[in-house]
């Protein structure tokens, strides 16, 4: 499964990435306190856009919303104490360079 974007940005940068797409997401439904069941999806075309221009080759939405929701399990499973966007970024990027 490996991606141009891992070899592009590093954890920290894509965990930035993540809390900023939270940020926007939650402003996007306000009005339900940022709930949305259709979470993944919604990330996965946020970071997409915002992706573009760090990578010539993008994962495709659908894999993106399998990693995003492969991390939310990973995280709640490993209890959920650290924080969520650099977790996020691990899981993805180690997805994505298939490491």
């Amino acid at each position: 499964m490996s991606d141009n974007t891992a070899t592009t940005i590093t954890v920290d940068e894509l965990a930035e990435l993540l809390l900023e797409t939270g940020h926007h997401h939650h402003r996007a439904y306000i009005e339900s306190d940022g709930t949305d069941p259709e979470w993944a999806m919604w990330y996965a075309g946020y970071l997409q856009s915002r992706l573009w221009e760090r990578a010539g080759s993008l994962p495709s939405r659908s894999l993106l919303v399998h990693l995003l929701l492969t991390a939310q399990a990973d995280h709640e499973a490993n209890g959920g104490d650290n924080p969520w966007p650099p977790h996020y970024g691990r899981v993805i990027l180690a997805a994505l360079t298939d490491g």
